[in-house]
């Protein structure tokens, strides 16, 4: 029982809300939530996520158990810490994507290609591409791209460029912060317990923030004023919903340059009061705008 709480825990079972926020938006924009055999069809894809997403985890930690021990807090997870058994964890590794995409292969074609594409760009993060800079983040933002486009083709809907647009960077703009905070937060020891910041500054991860913050802005309007659900009677609505956004992007910047906050991006959403309410009054805002007017 206690190998199989270590597995689970090593699958990240918080970070299975990331996959929720990324899957969802083709049918949420679409104006499609209210089809039941559409939103089913969303929730299998994003549960074949999850589970491919954790095998991930576990591929991770199983790559990064010797500088997992020498970090302050990672040293805890069930790999790392012994709780979780290597072998069993390899075998975890194997079985659980056979399963995966197995199953993703019965349900829907283009979400088990999406899958594979998923695993093997993960895979080559885990080995190559988290060791070299820039390129680190840039695969990390493509990994939720793909989970969008997974949510898109099993309801046969065609996303817009901007919405790809949009997700990349605020994913871009999430990781960088958190390579930011991680860089603050590990002082010294940074270099030993993550390599890739021998890459990596505070000027040049700030720098990519100023970009990304900029450019996920000006996306996002350009998504709202393309998609047609948002269009009322010949008015835009989906402008209203800007000013959300707007203020979502500059209270992270306030938690992470005034607060000095280094937690996690989704951790920091939960326990942020300001944020909660932001997210709160965006997510009726939408359902207004989508299915009520």
């Amino acid at each position: 029982m206690k190998v199989l709480i270590g597995l689970i825990q090593t699958m990240r079972p918080h970070q299975w809300t990331k996959n929720v926020l990324f899957v969802f938006p083709a049918i949420i924009f679409d104006a499609k939530l209210g089809e039941l055999n559409l939103l089913l069809r969303v929730v299998v894809a994003c549960g074949l996520l999850i589970l491919m997403s954790g095998t991930v985890y576990i591929i991770n930690d199983l790559v990064d158990v010797e500088n997992d021990k020498q970090h302050p807090t990672k040293r805890f997870r069930p790999i790392p810490s012994g709780t979780l058994p290597i072998n069993f964890a390899r075998l975890a590794a194997i079985i659980i994507p056979l399963i995966t995409i197995s199953l993703a292969l019965l349900f829907d074609t283009a979400l088990a290609v999406i899958l594979i594409l998923y695993l093997i760009l993960q895979i080559l993060y885990s080995f190559r591409l988290k060791h070299i800079a820039l390129l680190d983040v840039m695969s990390v933002a493509l990994g939720f791209v793909l989970r969008v486009m997974a949510g898109g083709v099993v309801i046969n809907v065609t996303i817009s460029p901007w919405l790809y647009a949009f997700t990349g960077l605020l994913a871009l703009f999430l990781v960088t912060a958190k390579r930011r905070q991680e860089l603050i937060k590990l002082g010294d020891t940074a270099k030993n317990t993550r390599p890739i910041f021998n890459q990596y500054n505070l000027p040049l991860l700030d720098d990519m923030l100023r970009i990304v913050t900029t450019s996920t802005l000006i996306t996002y309007i350009l998504y709202t004023i393309e998609v047609e659900t948002m269009t009322k009677n010949g008015v835009n609505l989906g402008l209203l919903t800007v000013p959300f956004v707007l203020y979502g992007l500059f209270r992270y910047l306030y938690l992470i340059h005034v607060e000095e906050e280094g937690s996690a991006p989704d951790e920091v959403i939960l326990k942020d009061r300001p944020m909660q309410i932001t997210v709160g009054l965006a997510s009726i805002t939408f359902v207004v705008i989508l299915y009520l007017v």
